[in-house]
């Protein structure tokens, strides 16, 4: 297929924007029940700005992939049998709490709306932040599934696709959330977000992989007899299905060769998963100022994740290539 970049920035942004939610919501959890320092209100608050912002990027570059921005709001109607429309409503109202949640915390609007067994009170913040990262979760599964659900292109079709979009924006989403923790002086988080990154980042380099061994093993299901509707066993192609340009040779093709594929590949793997895991080992190993090697390992791995996504879409090979991308 070919990469699109609107979508590409789309599901990295918003990818890390929801793991970075679910750190400060974790984050904020476990202050509550003194597994870690309780992380400010003004903390919380600047978090969830900057998590909005990434979904707000995430969304506006969405736009550029649309032929007719201004119907964009039709697509919900068909949120029934579409995992697009169930993406389209999911986004925006996980905008809504991310949202709310910042608010509730900047203004302090906290009080206690009940009890607890054990006597843990019940915030506002924490029933918005559970929410949040219920719909940060269905967004990663819906955003996932718009192409986990197309069986004919086989790369797609596996539920790996949903474990690797959910690990590898919660991986950058953790990863940002220390860097800005170490930014923001909160020392007493930034360990415990570093190891919950450094988690995140090697299960997603098992699941990228395994799904990179899985695609690698397909058998095609389709042939050039089924790719033109023609039985014949002796088919011999002498021209490409269009002499010159068309949606067609466009829009489901990369139009890169075989090593710039397998360089994009072994480039991904690195900055997106071995590099930052590194960095991230090395914060955890040394008493250094961890501000720029947390925000030179996020940078780095929003990269690989870039080259990763365009990887993930280039890899799916459309059956109508065996006619439209083929010479004789």
């Amino acid at each position: 297929m070919h990469p699109a970049f609107s979508v590409i920035f789309l599901t990295t942004l918003i990818g890390a924007g929801q793991g970075l939610f679910l750190a400060l919501f974790g984050a904020e959890s476990l202050g509550h029940l003194g597994v870690l320092p309780a992380p400010g209100s003004e903390f919380l608050a600047l978090g969830s700005l900057i998590a909005l912002i990434f979904l707000v990027l995430g969304l506006v570059a969405s736009f550029f992939h649309l032929g007719r921005p201004e119907r964009a709001w039709r697509t919900a109607t068909k949120w029934r049998t579409s995992w697009l429309a169930r993406e389209v409503i999911v986004l925006p109202a996980f905008m809504g709490v991310v949202f709310l949640y910042g608010v509730a915390h900047w203004f302090g609007f906290n009080p206690p709306l009940g009890t607890l067994a054990g006597g843990y009170p019940v915030l506002p913040t924490v029933l918005l932040g559970a929410l949040g990262a219920l719909l940060a979760i269905v967004l990663y599964i819906t955003t996932a599934m718009i192409y986990a659900c197309i069986k004919f292109l086989q790369e797609w079709h596996s539920p790996l696709t949903v474990v690797n979009y959910t690990v590898l924006g919660a991986a950058s989403g953790f990863t940002l959330a220390a860097a800005y923790a170490a930014w923001a002086g909160a020392a007493g988080l930034v360990n415990f977000l570093v190891t919950v990154a450094i988690v995140l980042t090697i299960l997603g380099l098992a699941t990228r992989a395994a799904s990179l061994v899985r695609n690698s093993r397909i058998k095609a299901k389709s042939t050039l007899q089924t790719a033109i509707g023609v039985k014949h066993p002796k088919i011999q192609q002498k021209s490409q299905g269009f002499m010159g340009g068309s949606f067609n040779t466009r829009e489901f093709f990369h139009h890169m060769s075989a090593a710039f594929l397998r360089g994009m590949k072994w480039m991904f793997l690195l900055t997106a998963f071995v590099i930052p895991a590194v960095l991230l080992v090395v914060v955890l190993a040394t008493r250094m100022d961890p501000t720029g090697v947390l925000i030179a390992a996020f940078v780095i791995q929003y990269l690989g994740l870039i080259a990763e996504r365009w990887f993930f879409f280039a890899q799916a090979n459309h059956p109508q290539n065996i006619y439209y991308q083929s010479v004789a």
